[in-house]
């Protein structure tokens, strides 16, 4: 039996499929459904920044709330979680087959594709559960799962080592995002030679100034759930909500927080910037 044509043939099948002008339109779905969760965090953290942010939560919770209650958010929310479900086919094609560009196919890329792929299908899920009646989905506190989820891990076995470990780990991941994000590694990515100097110039200032913050974010709340290992205090974790009102307890006070604000909002918008000019 020619099985070994066939499992051939097969695959190429699959891999056509995968960059397939549906997939290619799923994506950038996805990254318009990226950015508008990153420009209501922004906006809801400028909220928070310059008053009390009116009890809403800065995190991607608080920016499906602050849909929810949008005329035909309802609606709005079908299709920001069915955006976010192509963001994830996406990056699920990626795992199977590789990423665009001539080292697509390392192993190190298509595992963090796949880890992507879930992170994206958790997302999509909650959004749709949420849109679909289930309250409870997709717009619960970031702040009150990462407790909730390090005072679990404290209670395992080596319970402080492995939270050290996983706090280090999100801040290292937080300083590599803000450091690719300053050093432009985004342009290998995008159709640059499509874009109109101007163009080129204001989302190099988006990508640097997005990613950065966005970097930030994480690596201070990898710092807090190393605090929480420490000192064996689940409540020292925080989620990005509480992640972002920190950053107005600095000698800067609230200023800081405008500054991160506007870095988000600035991530949406280069996210944006992606759907249009992203190789995928």
């Amino acid at each position: 039996m020619a099985t070994g044509p066939a499992k051939a043939r097969g695959r190429v099948h699959a891999q056509r499929a995968a960059n397939s002008t549906a997939v290619s339109a799923a994506a950038r779905a996805g990254f318009v459904a990226r950015g508008v969760i990153y420009v209501l965090i922004g906006v809801l953290s400028l909220r928070i920044a310059l008053s009390d942010g009116g009890g809403k939560q800065a995190d991607r919770g608080g920016a499906i709330a602050e849909i929810a209650e949008k005329p035909f958010g309802t609606v709005l929310l079908w299709l920001l979680g069915t955006a976010l479900a192509g963001m994830a086919v996406w990056r699920l094609s990626e795992a199977a087959f590789g990423q665009a560009g001539p080292d697509g196919r390392k192993a190190s890329k298509r595992a963090m594709a796949a880890g992507r792929f879930v992170f994206y299908g958790f997302v999509s899920y909650s959004v749709l559960s949420y849109a679909a009646g289930d309250k409870g989905s997709g717009s619960g506190s970031s702040d009150r799962d990462s407790q909730d989820v390090t005072a679990k891990a404290l209670d395992w076995p080596g319970g402080q080592w492995i939270v050290a470990v996983a706090g280090i780990a999100v801040a290292a991941a937080g300083i590599w995002i803000a450091a690719r994000a300053i050093m432009q590694k985004f342009h290998k990515h995008l159709k640059m030679f499509e874009m109109s100097e101007k163009a080129r110039k204001v989302i190099d200032f988006l990508g640097m100034f997005g990613g950065a913050a966005r970097g930030i974010v994480f690596a201070v709340a990898g710092v807090f759930a190393v605090a929480a290992a420490v000192q064996h205090q689940p409540g020292k974790a925080k989620g990005m909500d509480d992640t972002l009102r920190s950053f107005t307890e600095t000698p800067a006070g609230p200023w800081l927080l405008v500054f991160i604000a506007a870095g988000l909002a600035a991530f949406g918008v280069f996210s944006w910037a992606n759907a249009r000019w992203r190789k995928v």
